[in-house]
């Protein structure tokens, strides 16, 4: 017996509901209706429905008198069907758009929560991963301290962290941690001076002098020594800093401590700096937004905002007397000179400023995932292991694409011996 059954579902490209009407021929279901059509656009939709999704709506269908699912409501299978909907024709998908969803007994998900920093990055790369895998993982960024927390706490598979876990944290969870870098970061030192046209030139002991308040003027000798063809005023240093604890600040006093000996022994390096001068500004917006307003602003934000929002940048000498800008190749140099001597069961706590490459830009550093086997058992450890091995190979184009910087190869199959090093069977 055949029974016509409709299923309004929202069509993502246009917003609106598209009526797909689906035929239920018993047992079989071979029969393929005619194309749906969204109902603003008219263009017809391309649905991809599996056969047991197919039984579960026509059983739907059969139970709804009006034959059309609630708007509004809280369905999850609603849900599961609209992220099937490839949209109307008039986008052109790209390879990457094809799913291919299995409704298979091995479908899994996997939660996780930690660092801002990498979220653009790890928001596309589980998206991109979803499509062609049967893994849906689910990210909530909530900074760094937040996803060592929630590891500890065992209310998530996995953890995301700009700041590797100290001894104490890691003694606090029932099992061990792996550190499990992902990309590279850096902080770049920005400033709001309209005299000055070419990047300015710092070193370590200044920039470690600015934010002890030792320097106070643009054109204090030792900045004018490092630029003698730059137009320096005689202005303020107005120094800007986070106001809330982050990884960014504790990249930047790391890298302070480990160039002053002042800094070492005073403020020290953390997520949360007692500053010695300047004023607060919450999160990497607010610092951005206190030195574009301030002339003669001097603060420090995450490389990729920076980009992104066109903001001058310092080149700052590095360990090998040169000067680096905080580019792709700087950064990736600092990383690869750091881990050439490492085995591949070290702990990958380590700190890449101060790096002693040639052109390693010095205040750079790791951004890590957290995993926890012991914790989360051998299958998801299994799917976290496999996604990883997608990062490092096809993923690497989306995190240049994003301003991101992949780890050099050298260390990416450091990492990867280190995936094969845990303690459960891994994908080989």
């Amino acid at each position: 017996m055949r029974l016509g059954n409709a299923v309004k579902l929202r069509n993502l490209d246009c917003d609106s509901f598209t009526v797909v009407q689906q035929s239920c021929h018993g047992p079989n279901l071979m029969s393929q209706p005619a194309p749906p059509r969204c109902i603003r656009c008219h263009d017809v939709v391309t649905v991809h429905l599996p056969p047991t999704l197919h039984v579960a709506l026509c059983q739907i269908s059969r139970m709804t008198p009006r034959n059309f699912l609630p708007h509004r409501g809280a369905v999850s299978l609603l849900f599961a069907v609209s992220a099937l909907l490839g949209g109307c024709n008039k986008r052109a998908p790209d390879s990457g758009d094809s799913l291919r969803v299995s409704a298979t007994a091995s479908s899994i998900d996997l939660t996780g929560a930690g660092a801002t920093f990498p979220y653009p990055l790890y928001s596309r790369w589980f998206n991109d991963y979803a499509r062609r895998s049967n893994v849906r993982i689910n990210y909530q960024s909530i900074g760094s301290g937040g996803g060592i927390r929630q590891v500890v706490a065992k209310t998530v598979d996995f953890g995301a962290t700009d700041v590797p876990m100290t001894d104490e944290e890691l003694a606090a969870s029932s099992s061990p941690v792996e550190h499990i870098p992902t990309a590279l970061g850096a902080v770049a030192l920005t400033y709001n001076l309209p005299e000055v046209s070419q990047p300015l030139r710092l070193s370590g002991d200044v920039i470690a002098n600015i934010f002890l308040g030792h320097i106070k003027k643009w054109n204090d000798p030792k900045l004018k020594a490092l630029n003698p063809d730059a137009n320096l005023p005689a202005r303020d240093i107005l120094v800007v800093h986070r106001a809330d604890g982050s990884g960014t600040s504790y990249i930047l006093s790391d890298y302070l401590s480990s160039v002053s000996t002042e800094w070492a022994a005073g403020p020290g390096r953390g997520k949360d700096v007692r500053w010695a001068t300047g004023i607060g500004g919450k999160g990497n917006e607010g610092v951005a937004g206190q030195v574009k307003a301030m002339e003669g602003a001097f603060g420090y934000i995450e490389v990729v905002y920076a980009r992104q929002n066109f903001l001058p940048v310092a080149h700052v000498q590095n360990k090998a007397g040169n000067f680096a800008s905080p580019q792709a190749h700087e950064i990736s140099a600092a990383a690869a000179s750091v881990t050439d001597s490492m085995s591949g069961s070290s702990d990958f706590r380590i700190s890449l400023v101060n790096a002693p490459a040639a052109d390693a830009y010095p205040i750079t550093s790791f951004t890590w995932l957290l995993i926890s086997p012991a914790n989360i058992g051998t299958q998801k450890t299994q799917q976290l292991t496999q996604f990883l091995r997608w990062a490092f190979t096809d993923g690497k184009a989306v995190a240049a694409e994003l301003g991101y910087v992949p780890l050099p190869p050298a260390t990416a199959r450091r990492v990867l011996l280190r995936l094969d090093a845990l303690d459960v069977p891994t994908h080989r």
